[in-house]
Parts: structure tokens; sequence; C-alpha cells
């Protein structure tokens, strides 16, 4: 159950960044309250995966996949640029998250 509480907590947060880019610096309402509302209750399903997960590599899943989400919907919706850089980057996120995953299991 705590894997699904940090999945939701990733597409909560993700939602709450997204509404950043719509709120337009929050000058639209609607965009600007779901920004605390997603953010809010992404903070309080990370807290529940929290109660079992290893924090940094829930910190690192949630911020990372997020991260590799965001950028994905700024390159296909917002139309923002993507680049070897870009991908290389996001490339090392994953690597770097799969080296906490695997460096947490030689502790057990």
């Amino acid at each position: 159950m705590h894997w699904i509480y940090l999945i939701i907590a990733i597409l909560l947060e993700v939602s709450g960044t997204t509404c950043m880019k719509i709120s337009d610096g929050f000058t639209k309402l609607a965009p600007t309250l779901f920004i605390f509302i997603f953010y809010g209750l992404s903070f309080t399903f990370l807290s529940l995966a929290l109660k079992v997960l290893p924090i940094a590599l829930t910190y690192a899943i949630w911020s990372g996949i997020g991260t590799a989400t965001i950028t994905v919907i700024g390159v296909i919706w917002f139309g923002e640029g993507l680049n070897a850089i870009k991908i290389i980057s996001l490339l090392l996120i994953i690597i770097g998250v799969a080296g906490l995953h695997y460096g947490q299991q030689q502790l057990h």
C-alpha cells in the first residue's frame, strides 16, 4: 500500500507543478488554488509512504519521477525543447534512483 501512496504523491506533485505553469505567475485563480491543493495532498501521501519506505529512496523516486514526468509534459504540452543534455540528465536521475535502491538493498 505504501508504494501506491508514493505513486499518488508523485501524480499529485506533477499536477501541482503543472498548475504552477498554467497559473501564469499566480494570476489565474483556479490553477493557483489547485497548486496548494495538489501539493498539500502530495505531501500527505508522501508522508504516508514514508511510514514504511526508506526516506532516501522514497524522496529520490518522488523527485526523480516527478522531474522526468514534468520534463515530458514540458516538451509535449508546453512545447519546450528537448536536447541531448536534457536526455542525459534524465538518464542520470534514473541511474541515481536505481543506485539508491541498490544501495538500500545491500543494507538488508
